[in-house]
């Protein structure tokens, strides 16, 4: 799988754009600014269907216009592949590959995968459970995409269930409304903690190899998955019971906060070295270095998990990293179509197969 030409129409400050790309590697530079970044964000939008910037999609549309166009032409061995998206400030967006409409944002992932790093991947170590729960998640749907739709299922009940809690359990009615969304919270929550477990099983070795890649040795590296609303290590077979006894068990509690407190929407992934959580005992370096450990197993394990290397964005990171971490990560990238946005010096070791430089929004 290779992204071999993308064009944007209107994205961010791009008014019109259209870059062939190498196979190998490709160096953007450019001031701060002049939409290096912006490239990326149109790259991965076309791999997970959202910005890896967290923005919402009014957003990725150039000021004054009422949508952006995103197309990109993906070589495959058999075939050739065009995705093209329109996002729109109003309405829904419209996917399509070769002219065919994509009903899903899920489904772009059949056509490429990409691997992000970014400076502030470091929340991913010292930020709240949502980074950890959102990695965790992104690679579980990149890998097997029906869990786009238990994910929006989950979301769908704990919203109309937060509605109920927050109105008032008042009659039978409302009661036996509740019981109908506890049972469809413990099957798509079971699901997906289920889900979970099984990619950190996968991730947690990866990672481990990972960290000791780049320092040296991964000191009593562990991880734990927590979920505050059951005191015990979750049991595969055994999450629907526990679900649902945790419910009963916290049902005055949530009626009188007006809100959900059981399921996944809770939970962490707790990432340990020497028995300690590293979100609050590891040194800026030792975070940083897990941070690019969690972005490389997560490259690793979705490679073996569909059997494509995905594309690997790299925006701005080596300016975040002192020399050694630079250089380690370096010479541990995967051999893969890779795209680096950068500012300043790239580190020793970085053999770029094609330059390209922005200012204003234009390819010079």
């Amino acid at each position: 799988m290779q992204l071999s030409r993308l064009w944007l129409t209107d994205f961010r400050c791009y008014q019109q754009v259209e870059m062939a790309l190498d196979p190998g590697c490709t160096v953007i530079t450019g001031s701060n600014g002049q939409g290096k970044t912006s490239l990326l964000e149109a790259v991965a939008w076309i791999a997970t269907g959202r910005s890896i910037r967290g923005v919402p999609d009014r957003a990725l549309v150039r000021s004054g216009q009422d949508e952006a166009i995103v197309r990109a032409e993906i070589t495959e061995p058999d075939r050739s592949v065009l995705v093209e998206v329109a996002i729109r400030t109003v309405g829904r967006n419209r996917i399509m590959a070769n002219k065919q409409n994509v009903a899903r944002r899920r489904d772009l992932a059949e056509h490429l995968h990409a691997t992000v790093f970014a400076p502030d991947d470091l929340a991913l170590v010292k930020g709240g459970p949502g980074g950890r729960r959102d990695l965790v998640d992104d690679l579980l749907t990149a890998s097997l995409p029906r869990f786009a739709g238990v994910i929006t299922d989950y979301e769908r009940v704990v919203k109309q269930r937060n509605a109920l809690l927050r109105a008032g359990i008042r009659d039978a009615d409302d009661r036996r409304t509740r019981d109908v969304l506890d049972a469809r919270l413990v099957d798509s929550g079971s699901a997906l903690v289920a889900g979970r477990l099984d990619m950190i099983a996968r991730l947690t070795p990866a990672v481990e190899a990972a960290y000791t890649s780049l320092a040296g040795s991964a000191p009593g590296f562990a991880t734990r998955y927590e979920a505050e609303w059951h005191d015990e290590p979750l049991e595969r077979d055994a999450i629907p019971d526990a679900m649902r006894a945790s419910l009963a068990r916290l049902r005055k509690r949530e009626e009188d906060r007006g809100v959900t407190l059981v399921g996944p929407h809770r939970d962490d992934w707790a990432l340990m070295l020497d028995e300690l959580d590293a979100r609050h005992h590891a040194s800026q370096g030792e975070q940083r270095t897990l941070a690019l450990g969690l972005r490389l197993a997560g490259h690793r394990v979705i490679a073996e998990l569909v059997g494509v290397e995905p594309v690997l964005l790299l925006d701005d990171v080596f300016s975040e990293l002192d020399t050694h971490r630079a250089t380690a990560l370096v010479a541990h990238l995967p051999a893969t179509q890779t795209l680096i946005t950068t500012a300043g010096a790239l580190p020793p070791g970085i053999r770029a197969d094609a330059w390209v430089q922005i200012e204003n929004g234009a390819l010079v």
